[in-house]
């Protein structure tokens, strides 16, 4: 058993980022033709294009805030005249950074963001890419989330108010496409290794790793081997789900 993702094109967007970008080389490592997005970070985005096109697929990168819908629409229109087809998969990977602070000193600026990066984001995706895939009964939705959407800790106030929010999106719809053989997931990253956040003796990532049944932090390939398991025929009956890859710090309950 494999998963092959020969003859599908993925967007990912955020593509050049921490989880964004093994995301990418991942779904191209699964035959997928993949079309990198990004916002600011250009040689992030072109240091990804090189490793996938390695891997013998088509590519491409992109330019556009996922948070305006007339960026989405012109990323749309390029992807369809240089790749030949609108994507079949969209990860929904993007967000707006910021500092994080408790509710009473965090700046209503910062809700707006989250709103945008997290709500926003995947109802202007879903607009601009899932006709296409309802017109040929097949389609892949796949956001990330976050586990601080189950932790509400001290200071996440922004961020998790836009990833609950965003988990209310989705779940509404998968009910509402899942008619045209359409799935849409949610994977939801613990604090992941990546090149930007090695595993580090420090007081925090120490008193992380102890709340954890597995002891340990996982890999940013975590996340994208179940973004790839997600985009394949072999979860062509999983959908609506919020699936947590945090070596059960958290424990979504029925």
């Amino acid at each position: 058993m494999e998963i092959n993702l020969r003859g599908k094109l993925a967007l990912v967007t955020g593509g050049g980022g921490q989880l964004g970008r093994v995301i990418s080389r991942t779904l191209a490592a699964c035959g997928a033709d993949v079309v990198i997005n990004y916002n600011h970070s250009q040689p992030k985005a072109e240091a990804v294009l090189r490793d996938v096109l390695a891997q013998g697929v088509r590519s491409m990168i992109i330019q556009a805030d996922v948070t305006d819908q007339t960026a989405i629409l012109a990323m749309k229109s390029q992807i369809l005249a240089v790749m030949g087809k609108a994507p079949e998969i969209i990860v929904n990977n993007a967000v707006i950074q910021y500092q994080w602070v408790n509710v009473l000193d965090q700046d209503p600026a910062d809700y707006e963001s989250q709103f945008r990066s997290c709500v926003l984001q995947n109802v202007l995706m879903a607009k601009a890419f899932v006709p296409a895939m309802i017109a040929q009964r097949w389609g892949r939705v796949i956001a990330i989330n976050t586990e601080c959407a189950m932790q509400n800790f001290p200071n996440q106030s922004a961020y998790v108010s836009g990833k609950r929010g965003m988990d209310g999106v989705l779940r509404v719809l998968a009910r509402e496409i899942g008619q045209h053989q359409i799935t849409v997931n949610q994977v939801a990253p613990g604090w992941m290794i990546s090149d930007d956040v090695p595993d580090m003796d420090t007081p925090d990532q120490d008193h992380y790793r102890a709340g954890v049944p597995l002891r340990r932090r996982g890999k940013d390939q975590d996340i994208a081997n179940l973004v790839a398991y997600l985009a394949s025929d072999l979860a062509n009956f999983i959908s609506g789900q919020y699936i947590s890859v945090s070596g059960g710090n958290v424990m979504p309950t029925i």
